[in-house]
């Protein structure tokens, strides 16, 4: 490892670090007005979401890191303690980028960057009509880190109403990620596009408590052919089978055992992937002599 001490580096650098490290980030368009209603959009990926009662959503403007400057739309938040996140997908993230140039105040980034700024119901700024979610926010505070260049400013925003597009709601009433097509900021000029083979499932344990890796025996736990991620699921179960004989197998399994003689390691790690936990374990309790 190489190790680093941020108040020793330039701010460029620790950025550098941070976007490339602590990714993807979920990016925040959003858009404000200043004191005579004239509107600014602008692109954070510094941001998240931080509870559900109340809803909150912080995201930070920081400072310029070279040269200290505010931007914008932090000074239209100092005037105008209102802001519309709109979330950003594949479809109109050229568009966002296009939005991030630094226009000079009063350069209306809607119609620089091509979008449609259409009325809020309960704050003055206007949403982004393409964007497939928009949050109306009223803000309650902003968090100064620093007053130096780089420094974040944390606008914790208090969600007032929410607008979701119908097309990207699933017959069970919840957002699909593959209709959202949301995209998450990387380091440098790198975005992730959020949907397709992308996307992949790992259950909640919820209120089930699996056994933990710290259980399973020593040959097994301390296998060199088995990933973390493996063993986890291992990990994951409630109780561990203690023994198993070759027709306690499923059938296929058996089969791939007997008849095309693979390998009871490479076996198992099949059956993890399918999702065959209990299955892959007892494949691994087989002595290779009754096979």
């Amino acid at each position: 490892m190489k190790s680093f001490e941020p108040a020793s580096m330039k701010s460029a650098a620790v950025q550098q670090i941070l976007a490339g490290a602590v990714a993807p980030r979920p990016i925040a368009f959003a858009s404000t007005i200043d004191k005579n209603g004239i509107p600014n959009l602008s692109p954070f990926s510094f941001f998240n979401a931080f509870g559900s009662n109340p809803a909150i959503l912080v995201f930070s403007p920081a400072r310029r890191g070279r040269d200290n400057t505010i931007k914008h739309t932090l000074e239209n938040l100092k005037e105008v303690a209102e802001v519309v996140i709109n979330v950003v997908n594949f479809a109109m993230v050229e568009q966002t980028s296009l939005a991030s140039t630094e226009y000079e105040k009063g350069v209306n980034e809607f119609v620089k960057a091509g979008f449609t700024a259409i009325a809020s119901d309960t704050i003055r700024p206007f949403r982004v009509k393409e964007s497939p979610v928009q949050f109306e926010c009223t803000v309650d505070r902003i968090i100064e880190t620093g007053l130096e260049g780089g420094a974040g400013n944390l606008v914790v925003c208090r969600v007032q109403k929410m607008h979701v597009d119908v097309s990207i709601i699933d017959e069970f009433g919840n957002i699909d990620p593959n209709k959202i097509d949301l995209v998450g900021r990387m380091g440098e000029d790198f975005y992730v596009r959020a949907s397709g083979e992308a996307l992949f499932k790992v259950e909640k344990p919820g209120l089930k408590k699996g056994i933990g890796i710290d259980a399973l025996p020593a040959e097994i736990r301390t296998s060199k052919e088995f990933s973390g991620n493996e063993l986890a699921k291992f990990g994951s179960l409630e109780k561990l089978p203690v023994e198993a004989k070759l027709e306690d197998l499923k059938p296929a399994t058996q089969y791939q055992l007997r008849e095309e003689n693979k390998s009871q390691n490479l076996l198992a790690k099949e059956l993890i992937r399918k999702g065959e936990i209990e299955e892959a374990y007892r494949v691994l309790l087989i002595k290779s002599q009754d096979i």
